[in-house]
């Protein structure tokens, strides 16, 4: 019995729980933004539209995380914030914003409308749910 156990049993043991953690690590929240990897984060290019001295900004929520960021914000100058969960792979079901107590539910393939001014310049880190694990930035000059 004890060679059948070590022979067979073990091996096939570990490929299960190598494939469970594999799967479980590409479905699971884990997208990190680029600054906790320590990698420089790309420059903020000019995202959106002006409408009626209203910057909208066109936000998808992808595999890859919150698209497109980081985004160019202006301080004092109010946003509208038009958000769209794309897929149903990751964590990322509603939007938390923190410093303007925001946390929007995104229903799957629907437009979700978000408005805030941005009051403070710098970074302003905004994610899912759970800790930010999937996130994104804005950048108010």
């Amino acid at each position: 019995m004890r060679p059948f156990f070590s022979r067979i049993i073990k091996p096939w043991l570990a490929l299960t729980a190598a494939a469970v953690l594999a799967g479980a690590s590409q479905q699971a929240c884990t997208k990190e933004s680029a600054a906790a990897k320590g990698t420089d984060a790309p420059a903020a290019q000019e995202v959106g539209r002006r409408e009626n001295g209203v910057h909208v900004v066109d936000l998808a929520v992808t595999e890859k995380g919150f698209e497109p960021s980081p985004v160019p914000l202006k301080q004092g100058e109010p946003v509208k914030l038009v958000v769209t969960r794309k897929t149903d792979l990751t964590c990322a079901t509603e939007l938390v914003m923190d410093e303007y107590k925001i946390d929007a539910k995104l229903p799957l393939n629907e437009p979700v409308e978000i408005a805030f001014t941005p009051n403070q310049s710098g970074t302003l880190r905004y994610g899912c749910a759970m800790g930010k694990m999937i996130a994104g930035t804005f950048v108010v000059d």
